[in-house]
């Protein structure tokens, strides 16, 4: 998706800055991507489970939490969504710290599929069946590697886990939960190819089961953005300043959200953005500035690849306008 065209954007900005602009500058360019895209109406709601397709699609929130804990939000910020697949690159996070990046590598593979995030073609045109963690199947696998003697357990790191990095409790949403168990078959198909081929570790049944109820949980565009700047700082929760996980981890976790964390349009999301990135099907989007914070969006109009149109757009403005590109530099410095 071809978003801002920067040759007829004078302002823009693209060089990459060791730090946030300040306060002031924050606030302002966060409110003016709100005016600038809130009319933007292309796209639809998810059709993938009945309790997505309801949301108000006039929803719209976006949010910079920086690694020194600043906070700027404006628009539906606060309001609830369910975090779907955004939960991938932090559950993979944790697992990482437990087992050690290799060994994540060695059962879960990193390598981008280019297909959509619930095709099964990843896994059959892999013989080993390995995909990454940023799709359904790689994901799914993920949360098989959770520790815990049983499913109680297992939620109980999951669960414990996503919310020290948001800084706060997270509640799952009965209502898209039961409406994805219901739907769900496409990632029990997806659990018994992996079983078939020595790439889920537990249960089938339980994975997708604590899959579904992590999708399930609900958060809002401030608190990916706390998450991302997380991500940012170290695995150090810049609001609760708490160590959620190694800081090692994060270089692994920002690394397959830089290759896949928008799916098939990662590539197009890479080159227009230059930045880590990771999308779900409820409609957010959190972007990752490593060393100076998180960018969380909420708006729940999507592309074909199940991408918020508005997140991208407001990512890539932010991206330009704070010079936060990763791959953007200067020869004046």
């Amino acid at each position: 998706m071809e978003l801002l065209n920067p040759l007829v954007d004078p302002q823009t900005s693209y060089v990459s800055t060791g730090h946030l602009p300040s306060s002031d500058t924050v606030a302002k360019l966060v409110t003016e991507a709100h005016d600038r895209f809130a009319d933007v109406t292309l796209g639809r709601n998810s059709q993938v489970y009945p309790a997505l397709a309801n949301v108000s699609s006039k929803l719209f929130g976006i949010c910079v939490a920086g690694i020194d804990g600043r906070i700027f939000a404006v628009g539906d910020a606060e309001h609830e969504f369910t975090i779907m697949s955004v939960s991938k690159p932090f559950i993979f996070a944790l697992v990482c710290d437990i087992i050690g990046a290799t060994g994540a590598r060695e059962r879960l593979g990193v390598n981008a599929t280019g297909y959509a995030f619930n095709s099964l073609a990843g896994v059959e045109r892999n013989s080993e069946g390995r995909t990454n963690p940023m799709v359904n199947a790689g994901a799914i696998a993920t949360t098989s590697l959770v520790p815990g003697a049983n499913p109680e357990e297992k939620w109980r790191f999951i669960h414990q886990g996503l919310s020290r990095f948001a800084g706060r409790e997270l509640a799952v949403n009965e209502e898209v939960y039961e409406s994805a168990s219901k739907t769900n078959s496409r990632n029990r198909s997806i659990s018994w190819m992996l079983q078939s081929l020595g790439r889920i570790y537990c249960e089938p049944g339980e994975a997708v089961e604590l899959y579904t109820r992590q999708c399930s949980l609900n958060v809002s565009a401030k608190d990916l953005a706390v998450m991302g700047a997380t991500l940012a700082h170290g695995g150090f929760n810049p609001v609760t300043r708490e160590q959620v996980v190694n800081p090692d981890v994060c270089h692994y976790a920002l690394a397959v959200m830089l290759t896949a964390g928008l799916y098939e349009t990662s590539g197009d999301w890479l080159y227009e953005i230059g930045l880590p990135g990771k999308s779900g099907i409820g409609g957010g989007i959190v972007t990752v500035s490593p060393g100076k914070g998180g960018l969380g969006t909420f708006a729940p109009q999507l592309d074909e690849a199940g991408n918020s149109i508005k997140g991208q757009l407001v990512a890539q403005f932010l991206s330009q306008r704070m010079g936060l590109d990763l791959l953007m530099s200067s020869p004046d410095g």
